[in-house]
């Protein structure tokens, strides 16, 4: 019967080692990752402070520049000023359309003067003696015509004036009529639609007058003075550039295996090169879409490359000013060494 090959002891030990190692490298690397689970996450980011280029929205030259570049400016300060005499004008010349138009509409609405109307009603009395007089002639005239007093022809224009005078009596009465009664109640309607379009356009070229001035819609300070007085701009043409003091945002990248340590809210604190200063802040915004992903994600180290923009609000009370466009920051997420409890 022949025995079987049995490992050396040389052998024995060498596997045992290697299993050995692999327990080490594994549990090695489990205490690390929790390790850097519970380390703070550190991400590294660039200021982005908002740009305003500001216009008028009216074409004109202008008149004043207020402010140089570098100069701060509150909200609601005036900036620049266009030339608004022809503004002014338009002004004047469509708040006399709404004069007219207003008269016309009361004209319209309290309808003829009492003298019109007399003068109508002594229309139709004047209509109606010369309707009378005509009958009596016609009536004569018949009368005549058996004996051969009078012609047929006479009697024909006898009739004729007749009708004549009584069409005039209708006409009469149909003016006095109307004259009583007032305008129509379309003519008004149409007049009181003028008196608001007339109206409207006052309020247009009010709007336009007011829009001469160009003024600062928040804090922030000059970044560029385009224009200079006596410069012809066309609307929404850039005058100043402005670069508004608030909000602050910092712009920064996280990568996929540390998308799930932040989520929106989340509180930070953001350092930067030029002082020992923290300031806090919070996250406000995640991109739901990956960037710079590849074309193909068939692994798991391809699928780490993965990293996603989120944005980050400073705190407005943090806001001192020193934090500039573009400036390099670093972003700590959870606990910070080195930082006093009071500011945790």
């Amino acid at each position: 019967m022949t025995t079987p090959n049995l490992p050396s002891k040389k052998t024995r030990w060498v596997v045992i080692a290697i299993v050995a190692l692999s327990l080490g490298g594994a549990l090695a690397y489990w205490l690390l990752r929790d390790h850097d689970q519970r380390d703070p996450l550190r991400l590294y980011g660039n200021v982005d402070i908002r740009e305003v280029q500001l216009a008028f929205r009216q074409p004109g030259r202008v008149a004043e520049m207020t402010f140089d570049e570098g100069d701060a400016v509150s909200a609601g300060t005036r900036l620049a000023v266009l030339d608004a005499q022809p503004y002014r004008d338009a002004l004047a010349a469509t708040q006399a359309q709404v004069h007219v138009a207003q008269a016309e509409l009361t004209k319209l609405r309290r309808g003829l003067r009492p003298q019109e109307i007399t003068q109508a009603r002594e229309a139709l009395r004047q209509a109606q003696a010369l309707a009378t007089e005509a009958e009596r002639n016609f009536q004569r005239q018949s009368g005549l015509l058996a004996s051969g007093a009078s012609s047929q022809r006479t009697v024909d224009a006898a009739r004729a004036a007749r009708d004549q005078a009584a069409a005039g009596v209708e006409a009469a009465k149909a003016a006095l009529s109307q004259a009583s009664e007032g305008f129509r109640k379309e003519d008004i309607a149409a007049a009181e639609a003028r008196l608001a379009a007339t109206q409207a356009a006052v309020a247009q070229a009010t709007t336009s007058l007011a829009d001469t001035e160009l003024t600062a819609p928040s804090d922030g300070t000059v970044i560029a003075r385009v224009r200079e007085p006596g410069s012809m701009v066309a609307s929404q043409s850039t005058v100043y550039s402005l670069s508004l003091d608030k909000p602050v945002y910092v712009r920064a990248y996280v990568s996929e295996p540390d998308l799930g340590r932040i989520a929106p809210g989340t509180t930070v604190r953001v350092r930067s090169d030029t002082s020992d200063k923290v300031y806090r802040g919070q996250i406000g915004f995640i991109s739901p879409r990956a960037e710079f992903t590849p074309k193909t994600v068939e692994t798991t180290d391809l699928r780490t490359d993965l990293v996603y923009r989120l944005r980050i609000v400073i705190d407005e009370a943090d806001s001192d000013g020193a934090l500039r466009q573009g400036m390099p920051v670093t972003i700590e997420v959870g606990s910070i060494t080195g930082i006093p409890a009071g500011e945790r």
